[in-house]
């Protein structure tokens, strides 16, 4: 899991982008690395977010960012009514299953923009009173993506610090001496 990213290492803008959004992506996971589903779902911070509402929360916004930019419905829809459930597991979901499901996810972000010709492309945004109403780049979208995922990196790292007192440092070599 990359934590500084080598942007020439990535050929392209477009390259360069997908992977500050996978050291972003990176980031979260790192910190349910050695976490029981236990522990996984408690919020021992000030706030009500857990490890796993943060994981299950950067999966559905990865899908419908991307769902939007291909012009697809919404395979997640929420409102006001179901909002707390873009945050917390559900019966049967897991930590391992929500990981399994973002990682298909952020392979399909990138053969998405992989699959275009350049990143100047744009696409409309649904509409909600926070969102303007003029065409937004491909570009705009992955840089929507990285600071999504690195806000919430930045909580999973406190929530994680809380847990157990373990630092993103920490959680770097451990996940590199296990080999994951």
């Amino acid at each position: 899991m990359p934590t500084l990213v080598n942007q020439e290492a990535h050929g392209d803008e477009a390259g360069a982008l997908l992977g500050f959004l996978e050291a972003q992506r990176g980031a979260i996971r790192r910190t349910l690395h050695g976490v029981s589903d236990a522990d996984a779902v408690r919020s021992p911070s000030a706030s009500e977010l857990s490890l796993a509402g943060v994981l299950k929360h950067v999966a559905e916004v990865e899908r419908t960012w991307v769902e939007d930019a291909r012009g697809v419905p919404r395979s997640v829809r929420r409102d006001e009514t179901n909002w707390h459930l873009s945050h917390r597991l559900e019966e049967g979901e897991s930590v391992a299953g929500v990981l399994a499901v973002w990682e298909e996810i952020a392979a399909g972000t990138e053969r998405f923009i992989r699959s275009l010709p350049d990143l100047d492309e744009t696409f409309m945004l649904p509409e909600a009173p926070w969102f303007p109403r003029e065409p937004r780049s491909m570009r705009f979208l992955l840089l929507t993506l990285i600071q999504e995922m690195a806000r919430h990196a930045g909580h999973a790292d406190v929530i994680r610090e809380t847990l157990d007192g373990k630092t993103a440092f920490e959680l770097i070599d451990e996940v590199a001496a296990a080999g994951a």
